[in-house]
């Protein structure tokens, strides 16, 4: 199903039984959260849910009973235009991978939570969280690219940067001074 982003978390309506009763009876697969601005009709951002009565086939693929994947594609896609996000087949196949794998399907590689864009949680996980079902909750962030440059290295060479662009700076306000005389020299 596409819903707006609202029907993860929202506490209206009832809306929050509703998410319970689909995660209590264990039926809520995948959550995929989307980038704004990718439908036509709307700039909202929406998400994916995937529903399955049946998380454990028979040896078909794994037990998930007791699982629910989260997917955060909110960072995936490019602007298509500067009104609409699209997502390309790179994107497409890492999402669909990704839960492909998880499901434990052939062909696709081993599943592996990755911060910041997947996550496989426990049902008591997502009970812990009042059942908001936002993949961003639970995916994390992603982890930091270690530096290969110490702090004090880095410092030294951004404070030369900031020394030499304040410079540049102040010799532009010269020069600009200079032209705006000129003009207003010539205006009288």
């Amino acid at each position: 199903m596409v819903l707006a982003n609202g029907s993860m978390s929202s506490m209206q309506s009832g809306e929050d039984a509703i998410r319970r009763a689909m995660v209590e009876g264990d039926v809520v697969d995948c959550m995929i959260a989307l980038p704004g601005q990718l439908f036509y009709s709307t700039q909202i951002p929406a998400c994916l849910w995937f529903l399955a009565r049946n998380k454990n086939p028979g040896g078909k693929w794994r037990d998930r009973r007791g699982e629910i994947l989260f997917i955060d594609a909110r960072k995936l896609g490019f602007m298509a235009d500067r009104t609409r996000r699209e997502f390309g087949d790179v994107d497409i196949k890492k999402i669909a991978d990704c839960y492909h794998a998880w499901r434990g399907e052939e062909g696709v590689g081993t599943y592996a939570d990755e911060p910041g864009f997947c996550k496989a949680a426990k049902l008591e996980e997502v009970q812990r969280h009042n059942f908001v079902l936002t993949p961003g909750r639970y995916v994390g962030a992603p982890d930091a690219d270690e530096d290969a440059l110490p702090f004090a290295e880095r410092f030294a060479a951004l404070a030369v940067l900031a020394e030499q662009q304040l410079q540049d700076s102040e010799r532009i306000n010269t020069e600009l001074r200079a032209v705006i005389q000129r003009v207003f020299a010539n205006v009288r």
